[in-house]
């Protein structure tokens, strides 16, 4: 993360990679430029496996390459792409592999995002979509594709594991054999994750048989709120197809965005431990006050407590992450009160940062989706989501704590009132 991909030799010595503000590169010959377009539409092979060279930063740029060569590293991929935002990731990927007609298989729940996108978007192009919850074994997703009609044309499995916010853990090795199940010699279903909640450190699905794997690179991967990014992994095959599209869509990452996230790689494992510490420290706080009725966090499942989930998380996960969210008792009210009076802890949507965020998802980061699904799937509006941040776990607590107490406070002038 601190020189991978990078020859100070190529930029004057500089230690750190250049921001190449340029937005097209000149060619020492015609004939060497004709060799790169070759390259860069697919009409020559690449022999060497490098790629074209310099043409266009829509194309390409040394600051997205070395990004991309990089962010390779954690999950081992053979490829990557990059992208201005994650949900220009999610779409570009989906969007590359999946025409009219197809099937997606989704996970419930998903970022709001997601969820507008493959309702709101995806079904207006004549793309058909099923929805299943962590819940459901392989049998039933099975049945639940047979007994949709629409098997046959299973194109891609979506899933976003853990879930947002409630943390629900999907098999990704389930998936990947449900996918190998309906896929034929004409056609390969596709397993893409949403590793966003996980990011590069705690999770790597490539490595549990899916075949792409997207982050939204504004959340652990950048880490300090102040840049918007996405990135997609996977096969040289399939990135090559999803690069194609971005071409085209024109939503690859910018010169300062990619240089922001060089930046931020050299300090994501070192970020994302303590977050991870500090996010237990939290957990085991919320787990043992009396104005908590239930805390979703991976580290607290175990045999006894949710074996299924456990299961998975043993198998799946190398860290708990550091995202958790608990129901407060009451309701939205309650939540408010809560939220409203935090003091060091931001009320902010977004995640995986160094400064601890809180939010809503109910009226928030999940409003397009719909009450009843949301009440299904356990998102109640007395649910709060907290992103754990790097600050001392004992000012988190304490700012947790007064939050309770005003919380305590108003319920009492209420009780008076009455």
């Amino acid at each position: 993360m601190m020189s991978y991909g990078y020859n100070p030799l190529w930029s004057e010595g500089a230690v750190k990679c250049p921001i190449y503000q340029t937005s097209t590169f000149s060619f020492h010959t015609a004939e060497e430029g004709k060799a790169f377009f070759e390259l860069a539409y697919g009409k020559k092979d690449d022999p060497t496996g490098a790629g074209p060279g310099l043409i266009y930063s829509r194309l390409n740029n040394p600051d997205m390459q070395i990004l991309e060569e990089r962010l390779t590293l954690w999950d081992k991929a053979e490829a990557c792409a990059t992208f201005e935002s994650g949900m220009s990731a999610i779409s570009t990927a989906i969007m590359a592999l999946l025409k009219p007609g197809d099937l997606l298989l989704y996970s419930n729940p998903v970022y709001g995002g997601t969820h507008h996108f493959i309702h709101q978007i995806l079904s207006k192009w004549g793309i058909q979509v099923l929805g299943f919850h962590a819940a459901q074994s392989q049998e039933e997703l099975e049945n639940l594709l047979l007994d949709s009609g629409m098997a046959a044309k299973l194109k891609m499995i979506f899933i976003e594991t853990p879930a947002n916010p409630t943390n629900d853990l999907i098999d990704i090795e389930m998936c990947a054999r449900i996918a190998q199940r309906f896929s034929s010699n004409e056609k390969k279903v596709v397993v893409t994750v949403d590793n966003t909640y996980m990011g590069p450190i705690w999770q790597h699905p490539l490595k549990h048989g899916a075949d792409l794997v997207c982050y939204s690179a504004t959340k652990y991967i950048g880490g300090h709120s102040d840049v918007i990014a996405g990135a997609v992994l996977g096969s040289k095959e399939l990135i090559g197809q999803v690069k194609t599209l971005r071409t085209f869509f024109g939503n690859m990452i910018a010169p300062f965005t990619g240089w922001l996230l060089l930046r931020s790689l050299e300090t994501l494992k070192l970020r994302m431990t303590q977050q991870s510490k500090n996010a237990r420290r939290v957990a085991e706080f919320l787990s043992s006050h009396p104005l908590v009725t239930k805390v979703y966090y991976p580290g607290f499942f175990s045999e006894t407590n949710n074996p299924g989930q456990y299961e998975i998380y043993q198998r799946q996960c190398e860290g708990t992450g550091a995202m958790l969210s608990f129901d407060i008792a009451g309701g939205e009210a309650e939540a408010f009160t809560f939220l409203n009076s935090l003091k060091l802890i931001k009320l902010a949507v977004s995640l995986g940062g160094t400064e601890s965020l809180a939010e809503h998802p109910y009226s928030m980061t999940h409003a397009d989706v719909p009450d009843e699904e949301k009440e299904m799937l356990g998102l109640t509006v007395s649910m709060v989501r907290l992103s754990v941040g790097v600050e001392n776990y004992k000012d988190l607590i304490w700012d947790i704590g007064q939050a309770f107490e005003a919380v305590f406070h108003k319920q009492e002038m209420v009780e008076e009132a009455g």
